[in-house]
This record gives structure tokens, C-alpha cells and sequence, in this order.
């Protein structure tokens, strides 16, 4: 007989597989590891993909399932508070108390007695056509020489990467401060931590030397010289999410790429680009490595 399930599970990609996952394990406390190999990727390029596509953690749904699964238990009237925390997939009344009253505001015994919470503070299943992803051009291939960009950066979580415009808007301030390549402004994603979870990001220009003097505030940044893969993003930037989505979903694994490999690609901003209205479209540098 043939198994449909594992057959339809084999069409997915590794984010639709990690939400299958999860949506059937997340009462046992499943791990980062598990549900990335569970998935068929590394946790590094699962933690990416899934908050691109998703715009949350893997963890955070992860927490966030069992939590809304247990503050539902608890409204049906549910006898047992230790009884929820562990069908929830924690070991103890106290870290569950501490978890749920983060997540909604309350304590598991305030839920049982009726006490109401913003309905939004609660995380539904992602279905798969919530999973809204650019419909991609094919990228150019380009050859870079090595490029020093000096710039004001930060680290970011994935979940955090919404404040990254307000860096951007703080980096304005030293425009004109260095000898700049004039017109191009560069957004350099790189130095990821181990999970993909978190990154640096650098909101730059060019410059033709290394500056002796540089304001503390600002860093330098070094891109050696390489071959990209080149995509347009002609969308408002705030879908930028989607188009990342896309690339590090689909396009890199469906054509042979590594997207471990791209610990250091950059967003490359034109004189078009209209910083105000977020309009004008951008390019997405992403070194082109072949999987061995």
C-alpha cells in the first residue's frame, strides 16, 4: 500500500515539513535539532527559512502551540493545572506558570477562573497557504571584486529584524562623513549565529580605502571578491520577508545551491530606491555556491 502521507510529505519543503512536525510533537518538548531533522535541513537553514516564511521563530511557534493548546485545556476546565503543564510538554507547575504568564499576561489558574486575554496573544496552526512567498525572476550571475563598506551595524534576531529601518534611519545622520562611493547603499547580512537565529547587520556605503578615522560609532566591513546570484525585489520593502522566503526555500535547494553557504550576502540600494516610501526596488546579492 502506498503511505499518501509520507508521499505528500515528500513534496513539501523543509518549512511546510517543520510545521507538520511540530503540529504533531509539540506537547513532547521536541528540540531545534529534532524538527530540523525531522525536516531534512540543518537547524541553521531551517531557523532562517521558517521565520522568512512564517515571520515567527521555529521555537517561538513551538512555544506558542503549546501554550495556546494548554490555555484552551485550562478554559474547558481542565482539573489539573500540572496535569496541562505536562501534556504541554513541561516538567514543572512553576516553569509552566512562569511561560504561560509570558506568553498571555495571566496565570494558568487566572485562565481556568474565565479571565479574558487578547485573543491575539494566541498562535493558531500555520496552514500552508498562509505561507505567502514572491514569485521569483530568474537571478543574473555576477562577479564582485572585494568591496570595503563602512557602515553602523547591530546584531538582530530573526524575530527582531523589524527594528533594522530604524537602523537605517540612524545611519543618515553620517552620511557624507566618509569618502563614500556616492549613489549606492549596501545592507550586509552576516556573521549568523550557530542556530541562524541571529545575525549582523550593517546598513553602509562603499568606500575606495580603509579610513584611517572613522566616528566609533561606525565599523568596517570586508567582502572579498566572489561570484553572486543576483535578484530583483521590486516590491514595497516591507515584503522583503517574502522574497527571502522564496530564495532561501526554493530557489537555492531547488537549483543545486548551499544555503548554509551564505553566512555573508548583502542588499544593494540604487539611487531609485526611495528610502521615504520604501518604493523603488533593490537587489539581493547571494554568493553563488554550488552544494559538493
Amino acid at each position: 500500500m502506498v503511505d499518501r502521507q509520507a508521499e505528500r510529505r515528500g513534496d513539501m519543503s523543509a518549512v511546510a515539513k517543520a510545521v507538520w512536525f511540530i503540529e504533531g510533537q509539540f506537547n513532547r518538548s521536541p528540540s531545534l535539532d529534532d524538527i530540523a531533522r525531522a525536516s531534512g535541513t540543518s537547524r541553521f537553514n531551517l531557523s532562517r527559512a521558517f521565520t522568512w516564511t512564517t515571520g515567527t521563530s521555529v521555537m517561538a511557534y513551538v512555544r506558542g502551540r503549546r501554550l495556546t493548546e494548554a490555555y484552551k485545556a485550562l478554559c474547558n476546565g481542565a482539573p489539573s493545572i500540572l496535569g496541562v503543564a505536562l501534556e504541554a510538554g513541561y516538567g514543572s507547575h512553576e516553569g509552566f506558570t512562569r511561560a504561560f504568564r509570558d506568553q498571555f499576561g495571566i496565570t494558568p489558574d487566572e485562565a481556568r477562573k474565565g479571565c479574558p486575554i487578547d485573543e491575539r496573544l494566541l498562535v493558531k496552526p500555520i496552514k500552508m497557504e498562509d505561507m505567502t512567498m514572491t514569485q521569483l525572476k530568474e537571478p543574473q550571475t555576477r562577479h564582485r571584486d572585494a568591496m570595503i563598506l563602512v557602515g553602523l551595524g547591530a546584531r538582530f534576531r530573526m524575530d527582531t529584524a523589524e527594528n533594522i529601518p530604524a537602523l537605517w534611519q540612524k545611519f543618515q545622520q553620517y552620511e557624507g562623513s566618509v569618502d563614500e562611493v556616492p549613489g549606492y547603499w549596501y545592507g550586509v547580512c552576516g556573521d549568523w549565529g550557530e542556530t541562524g537565529e541571529d545575525f549582523f547587520y550593517m546598513a553602509g556605503v562603499e568606500v575606495l580605502s580603509e579610513p584611517a578615522d572613522l566616528p566609533p560609532e561606525l565599523t568596517t566591513y570586508k567582502i572579498p571578491a566572489q561570484s553572486y546570484l543576483v535578484f530583483r525585489h521590486d516590491e514595497h520593502i516591507s515584503q522583503l520577508r517574502q522574497t527571502m522566503a522564496a530564495i532561501f526555500e526554493r530557489y537555492l535547494p531547488e537549483n543545486g545551491y548551499d544555503p548554509s553557504a551564505m553566512k555573508t550576502y548583502f542588499e544593494f540600494y540604487e539611487e531609485k530606491f526611495d528610502p521615504r516610501t520604501g518604493l523603488g526596488g533593490i537587489e539581493l546579492w547571494m554568493p553563488a555556491t554550488k552544494k559538493e
